[in-house]
């Protein structure tokens, strides 16, 4: 007859505690998003927001996220055909801060970079569209004055 070997030492695992120990939570702050415009005057599809490479929805008008203190980098674009407005703005935000950001997305989607900063902005690209109207008007009077002269 063999005689049956006992079962190796298995340690018995942790009881895990209920509750589990108190954490205090990490400093937070405030970022007061103001995406400028309206799906009227700007686009219909609100902007493409990240913070630190996370996406965050948001809307047309003052947006109210609260962000953990410390570095924070908010990457802003617009899309419609393409990807336009691209901004950028790195910032730190201390605890129990409330940190202002602007941007606006530039008036059509062939101008180079939508506008960002910590105060009202400007939007980008109404020479083009001055332009734009202005070369209207040119063809249009040209189109006067040629059929004027026969």
């Amino acid at each position: 007859m063999t005689q049956q070997q006992p079962p190796p030492f298995q340690p018995h695992p942790q009881p895990q505690q209920y509750p589990p120990p108190y954490q205090p939570p990490a400093p937070m702050g405030m970022l007061h998003l103001t995406i400028q415009g309206s799906s009227l005057t700007s686009n219909m599809i609100p902007p493409t927001v990240h913070l630190n490479g996370y996406p965050v929805p948001v809307k047309y008008g003052r947006n109210d996220i609260p962000v953990p203190a410390g570095p924070l980098r908010i990457g802003i674009y617009s899309q419609w055909m393409r990807v336009f407005g691209k901004a950028m703005l790195d910032c730190t935000v201390q605890p129990n801060q409330v940190v202002p950001v602007f941007y606006a997305s530039p008036y059509h989607q062939f101008a180079s970079a939508g506008s960002i900063g910590h105060s009202k902005v400007k939007r980008n690209g109404i020479g083009a569209i001055f332009g734009l109207i202005g070369v209207v008007f040119a063809v249009i009077l040209l189109i006067i004055v040629l059929s004027a002269l026969s």
